[in-house]
């Protein structure tokens, strides 16, 4: 939602409708956005701004007004999946704040009669080993929190959002990860780790994630990718139209066969899109160019969202 030549909600709303498109991500409480998805029966993971986590974390009064304010009024017509307490937070400065506005949110929850499940949501920079996949760990800097953000997932049965991204990993470091490993087309196993063969880094990267759970004691669990994508354009190395194409509608195809990962296979991963459209507003290069759409709705390319 970062531009300032975006669609309307009610426009966006009826995008996603006419693509079967049934779960959304709001990375923070937009009344005009909520308004608009009333009816739609599409599910919304809403998140809390970063700079409100201090407060709510603070006084549990301020996680009532947050609720009051930005989920009870919809609850009724919108469905809402999770309320995310904070994006990539973790680790950081403020990454203190994250559980106790998690625990503070949860009772407000309750306190309104809403069963909605409160998570938070890293990057997998919030690992300290991410490779082999068996190997996940959390980092010295994130384990502290994130031991204890994985026990109460656990006691709440909430899975944990991770923002996934192959691409970064790719461009990062294009003389060790191979493009079709990243791009969802390599011809066999690319990487061995005991008696798990991985072609594909999203799943190994989501099995890393996986690991450092079962190391803080929370093989329980489950990994909610809430944010992947790959930029078609902006400069960076890897970043074009057709390679976005095939990393999208090949993880689409992938996550919609429902094996899950050779760590956790049966088990459907579910995964959001970053983003809807192009935005503007971010910064020059790369950032603004992980859209599906062009903010007049059109096509940069074809995602076949329905199997």
């Amino acid at each position: 939602m970062l531009g300032d030549n975006l669609p309307s909600p009610a426009q966006v709303v009826s995008l996603f409708e006419s693509r079967g498109i049934g779960r959304l991500r709001l990375f923070h409480p937009d009344a005009a956005a909520l308004a608009a998805l009333r009816g739609s029966g599409i599910e919304v993971v809403l998140g809390t701004l970063n700079e409100e986590l201090p407060g709510l974390a603070a006084d549990p009064s301020a996680a009532e007004k947050w609720v009051a304010a930005n989920v009870a009024p919809f609850a009724g017509s919108v469905r809402f999946r999770y309320i995310n307490a904070g994006n990539e937070v973790v680790p950081g400065d403020t990454a203190g704040n994250v559980l106790p506005a998690m625990r503070n949110l949860a009772a407000a929850l309750r306190a309104a009669g809403l069963r909605i499940p409160v998570t938070t949501s890293v990057a997998t920079t919030a690992l300290g080993v991410s490779y082999p996949p068996s190997q996940g760990a959390f980092s010295e800097a994130a384990a502290g929190v994130m031991t204890p953000i994985a026990a109460f997932l656990r006691s709440t049965s909430a899975p944990l959002l991770v923002n996934v991204y192959p691409y970064f990993s790719y461009a990062g470091n294009p003389g060790e990860v191979a493009l079709d490993y990243a791009l969802f087309r390599a011809a066999g196993v690319v990487v061995r780790d005991g008696a798990l063969g991985y072609d594909n880094l999203f799943d190994a990267m989501v099995d890393s994630v996986h690991a450092a759970l079962e190391k803080a004691g929370a093989a329980e669990v489950e990994v909610v990718v809430s944010e992947t994508g790959w930029p078609s354009g902006g400069g960076g190395l890897g970043a074009t139209v057709e390679n976005a194409a095939a990393y999208v509608n090949n993880l689409v195809a992938h996550v919609r066969k429902g094996r899950g990962t050779p760590r956790k296979p049966g088990n459907t991963t579910e995964t959001y899109l970053f983003a809807m459209f192009n935005e503007n507003q971010k910064p020059a290069g790369t950032e603004r160019h992980f859209g599906l759409f062009h903010p007049n709705m059109t096509e940069i390319y074809h995602v076949n969202f329905q199997p």
